[in-house]
């Protein structure tokens, strides 16, 4: 019989957690490497640019990869010739203090982004506890454990359904890849889960999530059963569609599609897809019974030699000077720096906006003339201005879009693409929407040389803070007449996909 420490079980949690906050795998790199050299649209070519060199600084500073550090699944594979130390406390609690010492570490502080009570108050765990744990048992004499952060600009793109027998699987991840729009930061993984009961299925996409990237290795060598020829289909027409890095169309939707299933009833086909996003962040140790398992550092000089710079064409802007007839003359598509000061709002400071404004209560900040920018930073340590500060996804403030622009907001900066009725608010208002690149935090929290809480200080993460910043990448994806790149963008790489046959060519 292996007695499993719990001390150990715990510290090999945290220090795993830790590891995949800064450490991307190196499957993802290198596929993302070579998506990168295959790219021919610029502005995608550019994002995957910052995804590239964001990684590498966060490799080489141990900082995260992404502002949204995640909520944690834990897959843990009990042998059955194994026994914890310590009885006092579920699997679940001991899981749980490992989460715990990662995500409140002094030395790399991670965004707790768990809320209890989910329906009402959602009150912050402060900790990012608890995590979502699936324990199998299974025979042998150790413990296998495999450990996820899942970003919620990811999970949110969860889909699901109890499909007809005869249902065709690949019409309906067609169907619903443009529905998910670029929220989930593509590049990225689809894990696709067929059968067994509506909770299995979704198990199942999340867990092969955690397979190695070899779509590559698997087109080379040809198909060998029915899921690796699916595998592949799906992935050369998702790709197709012309999606592209961030939405911004392009070669690279999807770097590689993993599929698990389980036998399901006569009746019924369930299928789950669940997107991983830019910030693929998953770890697999094994314990013995020897000690703790810490994971091996990848060599820095594995990673590609991308540097992003600004692009020379890119536009500079000056906030503290920002005009209507300046907003007005950007075009989407157009790459911007800016330079000055910028406030900061996500969900829960517009919803008391809104509150305060219906009460006819003054706001803490004006926001005439003003750009906000959606994000959720992590808190600072050692000498930093700011944590990693990427974007949040956008089309959760679609909702209070007009209530912004009408208290005189100039423009507003996040990820990914505005819906219909949020790209009609700013051609009426002739405002301006500004993507910045998903998965890219540490990178734009270089750009950020002075911070400050304005208002709401007791939302923590998501108080509005004033942010002064230089040279700061944007792309202009919504411009004041309502043209909107995540639209448009696609439509012209689908066609050149097609009547080009670059896909064929990278």
């Amino acid at each position: 019989m292996t007695v499993i420490k719990t001390a150990d079980l715990i510290e090999s949690v945290a220090d795993a957690l830790q590891f995949i906050s800064y450490y991307h795998p190196m499957d993802y790199i290198r596929a993302l490497g070579k998506a990168y050299e295959a790219e021919a649209n610029p502005a995608a070519k550019d994002a995957i640019a910052q995804i590239l060199t964001n990684s590498r600084m966060c490799a080489e500073g141990h900082r995260p990869i992404c502002q949204d550090t995640g909520i944690v699944n834990v897959f843990v594979k009990w042998g059955m010739d194994c026994r914890l130390d310590d009885n006092s406390r579920s699997m679940q609690e001991v899981i749980d203090e490992g989460v715990r010492r990662a995500y409140l570490n002094p030395e790399n502080r991670l965004r707790a982004s768990i809320l209890k009570d989910p329906a009402f108050s959602r009150v912050n765990t402060k900790d990012n506890t608890p995590c979502v744990l699936n324990v199998e048992m299974v025979p042998g004499d150790k413990v296998i454990v495999d450990v996820a952060a899942k970003g919620g600009g990811s999970e949110n793109k969860t889909k699901f359904k109890m499909m007809n027998p005869s249902d065709s699987i690949v019409d309906w991840v067609l169907e619903m890849i443009p529905q998910m729009g670029a929220g989930w930061c593509p590049p990225g993984m689809l894990g696709i889960g067929i059968g067994g009961t509506a909770e299995k299925a979704v198990a199942l996409a999340k867990e092969s999530l955690m397979e190695p990237i070899d779509m590559g290795e698997l087109k080379a060598r040809g198909p060998q059963n029915d899921i690796e020829r699916l595998r592949i289909e799906i992935f050369d027409k998702v790709n197709a569609l012309g999606i592209g890095a961030q939405g911004l169309g392009g070669l690279s939707t999807i770097l590689d599609v993993k599929i698990y299933d389980y036998p399901c009833h006569a009746a019924g086909k369930p299928v789950a897809m669940i997107p991983n996003c830019a910030a693929t962040r998953h770890a697999h140790f094994t314990l013995d019974g020897s000690g703790p398992a810490y994971l091996e550092a990848p060599k820095i000089s594995e990673w590609p030699q991308v540097d992003w710079k600004p692009s020379k064409e890119a536009i500079r802007v000056d906030l503290d000077k920002l005009t209507p007839e300046v907003v007005q003359s950007w075009k989407h598509g157009d790459r911007l720096l800016l330079n000055g000061k910028m406030l900061t709002g996500r969900d829960a400071a517009h919803k008391r906006i809104q509150d305060m404004l219906a009460k006819g209560e003054e706001l803490p900040v004006d926001f005439k003339g003003r750009v906000i920018y959606y994000v959720g930073p992590v808190d600072p340590v050692r000498d930093e201005v700011v944590g990693p500060a990427g974007p949040t996804t956008a089309t959760r403030m679609d909702k209070f879009m007009d209530m912004m622009l009408e208290q005189g907001l100039a423009a507003c900066v996040g990820k990914a693409e505005r819906g219909p009725a949020a790209t009609d608010s700013i051609a009426r208002h002739k405002s301006a929407y500004l993507m910045a690149v998903g998965g890219a935090a540490y990178l734009v929290a270089r750009a950020i040389k002075a911070a400050k809480v304005v208002g709401f200080e007791d939302l923590g993460m998501e108080a509005i803070y004033e942010f002064e910043v230089q040279d700061m990448p944007v792309t202009v994806a919504v411009d004041s007449e309502g043209q909107n790149v995540h639209r448009l963008a696609p439509l012209v790489w689908q066609e050149k996909i097609r009547k080009e046959g670059l896909l064929e060519k990278a």
